[in-house]
């Protein structure tokens, strides 16, 4: 279940950062994408320890 967790978390903030980015450039949305992606991580794992 962890993984699948990750897996979501990660997608999600990615886009999320991605589509943030995008409307100031194609890096921009690359390295917004990353620290998405990185705070996709960290909510989850604290999902993982806190609720399963």
């Amino acid at each position: 279940m962890k993984k699948i967790i990750l897996l979501i978390s990660i997608s999600i903030f990615g886009w999320i950062g991605w589509w943030a980015g995008a409307h100031i450039g194609m890096m921009t949305a690359y390295f917004i994408s990353l620290a998405g992606s990185l705070f996709g991580v960290y909510v989850g794992v604290r999902i993982n320890q806190n609720y399963l």
